[in-house]
């Protein structure tokens, strides 16, 4: 079981480092001015979202239910858990909203400035705190 979740660990890790870094990159990308530097955000946002943040998020999902699969009747039972629970669908949704704001940027429809970019970025962290402090403190 430790193994599950070293894994699921390391997954929740590349998941949110590409949850960070992804829309850092609109942020760019909605301020760049040019073709050249549009084009090569298009294809930093795109190896980052298929290449990494979507395979980890999978990792994530799947490891996170095989570690609580080993004791469901604790995490059944632990309200922490289905806080915890209701914030990652929380980061998915917002992980799929990444999505429909990569595509919209390659096909240059977006009209959200990198200012909108700068606060959505911070997102993840908002839901990042909550998801730890429940982890480890497990409040009833």
């Amino acid at each position: 079981m430790l193994w599950v979740k070293a894994f699921h660990i390391i997954a929740v890790v590349c998941w949110m480092a590409a949850l960070f870094y992804l829309p850092r990159l609109f942020v760019y990308h909605a301020m760049s001015e040019d073709k050249i530097s549009r084009e090569r955000f298009q294809i930093m946002e795109r190896k980052l979202y298929n290449g990494i943040a979507t395979p980890s998020l999978i990792a994530t999902v799947i490891l996170g239910f095989w570690t609580a699969g080993y004791n469901w009747d604790y995490y059944a039972g632990a309200h922490w858990f289905w806080g915890k629970l209701i914030l990652v669908a929380g980061l998915i949704a917002y992980h799929f909203a990444c999505r429909q704001y990569m595509k919209a940027l390659a096909a240059e429809r977006d009209l959200h400035s990198h200012v909108f970019f700068r606060w959505f970025n911070e997102a993840p962290v908002l839901a990042l705190i909550p998801i730890v402090l429940l982890v480890v403190l497990k409040p009833h």
